[in-house]
C-alpha cells in the first residue's frame, strides 16, 4: 500500500474544509493541498430551515462536489478511517496511508438518531419530521396538518445551527395561522435549556414572537423516547424542580409517568436528532473527553499536537456550530499555519467565538444574533449599510439577507475564497 504526502491535508469538504483550501490556495497558488471527502454532493444547509416551510427550492441547496473544490486542490474521494498523529498520517478506507506536514479536521459532525430510544425508527416517516434530515418530508407534514399537537423539540448534544429547531417552529406557527388552524393548533416549544435564547436582546424579541403565536415554551424537557405508532414522545424534565414540569395548558395532555418524565402526544413532530462528532473522530486520540475535537479556543490548534487544527462543527469550541463561526475561524487557522511554515509561532489572530444565528420568526421577517464567546450581542456593523439599525428586531430586510443575499454570497464570495 503506497504512502502518499500532502503538505496540507484537509479533512471534510463542507464549509469549514472549501473555505479553508480556496484561502489558502489565494494567499500561494502553489500550496499541495489535499481534501478528503467521499461525499457527491456539497448542501447549503442553512437554507434548509426555508425548505421545510416551501419558502426555498432544495434543489438550489445542492451543487456537485466537483464544481466546489478548488482548483489546485488534489480532491481525494475516500472515507477517513483513522489518525496517526505520531506519524503525521491518517489511515483511509480506499487509499491507505495518506502523510502530511499539516493536517486541518474539518468532517462536520454525525446525526446520531439512535441516541433517542424511537427515534431511528420514526424519523423522516408519518408525522416524525426533521428539517435537519430531510426539510422536503417536513414540509409534508406542516402541509398536511388539520390541528392538534405540533410539538418541536430538541435533543441534550450540542447541534449544527443552535436556532433552528426553534426556527421551524415560528414558520410553522406563522403558516398555520396564515391557513386559519393555529387557533385549534398547541404549538409546543420543548427545550432542554433554561430560557429561548442565551443573549438578552434576543431572547426579549423571542418572548415576543412566543407570545404573538400562543407556542407553549418549556424549558428543561429534553426527549428520551418517540413511539410513533401511538404518536407520544417522551420527556426528561432536567430542571432542579420536577414541580415545575407539568403545566396542562390549553388541552396538551401532557401526562407524568414516574419522576421525572412526561409523555405528550403528537400530531406532528419536529426534532433535531442527537449530534455527535462523526465516529472515527470520536473514537481517536484526538478529542477532549466529551467527544469532540481538542482545540485551543482562540488558535484552533490541537491541544496535544501542534501541526493539527480544527475548526467547524466538530471542534470543541463553547459557542454555536454554524457555517457564520466557520467564517471567522477559517483566516486564524490559516494564519497559524502560514506562521508556522516560516519556522514562526503562532500568528496574533484569535477567534473569539464569534458565531450568528439567523432566527426567522415569520414568513418574511427575521432577527439575527450575533454573539462571542461572552455571550455579547455583536451586531455586523454593516447591516447599517442594509438600513438594518437593530438586528435584535424582527425586520423584513434580514428575511431579504436570509434567503437572497447569503446563499449568494456563500456560492460565489465564500466558497472560492474570499474573506467577507
Amino acid at each position: 500500500m503506497s504512502t502518499k504526502h500532502h503538505q496540507i491535508v484537509i479533512i471534510g469538504a463542507g464549509t469549514g474544509g472549501i473555505m479553508t483550501a480556496s484561502q489558502f490556495l489565494k494567499k500561494n497558488p502553489k500550496l499541495d493541498i489535499a481534501i478528503i471527502d467521499p461525499a457527491d454532493t456539497h448542501y447549503y444547509q442553512p437554507a434548509w430551515t426555508l425548505v421545510g416551510v416551501n419558502a426555498y427550492d432544495f434543489d438550489k441547496t445542492a451543487k456537485p462536489m466537483s464544481e466546489v473544490i478548488p482548483k489546485g486542490a488534489t480532491w481525494i474521494k475516500d472515507f477517513v478511517t483513522g489518525f496517526q498523529p505520531e506519524k503525521n498520517a491518517i489511515t483511509t478506507k480506499e487509499n491507505g496511508e495518506i502523510s502530511y506536514d499539516y493536517l486541518v479536521v474539518s468532517p462536520g459532525l454525525a446525526m446520531e438518531p439512535s441516541m433517542i430510544e424511537g427515534l431511528e425508527e420514526a424519523l423522516d416517516k408519518g408525522v416524525v419530521c426533521s428539517n435537519y434530515t430531510n426539510p422536503k418530508h417536513t414540509w409534508e407534514v406542516i402541509k398536511n396538518f388539520k390541528g392538534g399537537n405540533a410539538i418541536f423539540t430538541q435533543p441534550t448534544t450540542p447541534i449544527k445551527c443552535g436556532g433552528a429547531p426553534q426556527k421551524i417552529a415560528y414558520l410553522a406557527s406563522d403558516y398555520f395561522r396564515k391557513k386559519g388552524i393555529l387557533d385549534k393548533t398547541n404549538v409546543v416549544f420543548a427545550t432542554p435549556g433554561s430560557v429561548i435564547f442565551g443573549v438578552k436582546p434576543i431572547a426579549d424579541t423571542l418572548n415576543k414572537v412566543i407570545a404573538r403565536y400562543g407556542i407553549h415554551f418549556k424549558p428543561f424537557y429534553a426527549p428520551v423516547k418517540v413511539d410513533s405508532e401511538n404518536k407520544i414522545v417522551t420527556f426528561k424534565f432536567v430542571g432542579d424542580n420536577e414541580n415545575q414540569c407539568v403545566i396542562n395548558e390549553g388541552g396538551l395532555k401532557e401526562k407524568r409517568t414516574g419522576d421525572h418524565f412526561i409523555e405528550m402526544p403528537f400530531d406532528m413532530l419536529h426534532l433535531a436528532p442527537p449530534q455527535a462528532a462523526p465516529k472515527f473522530v470520536r473514537e481517536s486520540s484526538l478529542v477532549n473527553e466529551a467527544g469532540w475535537l481538542d482545540v485551543d479556543h482562540y488558535t484552533l490548534q490541537h491541544n496535544k499536537y501542534d501541526n493539527i487544527f480544527g475548526l467547524g462543527d466538530v471542534a470543541a469550541l463553547p459557542t454555536a456550530k454554524t457555517g457564520a463561526a466557520i467564517r471567522k475561524q477559517v483566516p486564524v487557522v490559516i494564519n497559524n499555519i502560514l506562521h508556522l511554515m516560516k519556522g514562526e509561532s503562532l500568528g496574533d489572530k484569535k477567534y473569539n467565538g464569534y458565531s450568528s444565528c439567523p432566527l426567522v420568526t415569520a414568513l418574511g421577517k427575521m432577527v439575527l444574533a450575533e454573539f462571542d464567546y461572552k455571550g455579547n450581542f455583536t451586531p455586523d456593523p454593516n447591516l447599517k449599510k442594509m438600513l438594518i439599525f437593530d438586528s435584535s428586531k424582527e425586520h423584513w430586510r434580514l428575511w431579504i439577507l436570509k434567503k437572497y443575499i447569503l446563499p449568494y454570497l456563500y456560492w460565489n464570495k465564500m466558497l472560492k475564497g474570499e474573506e467577507v
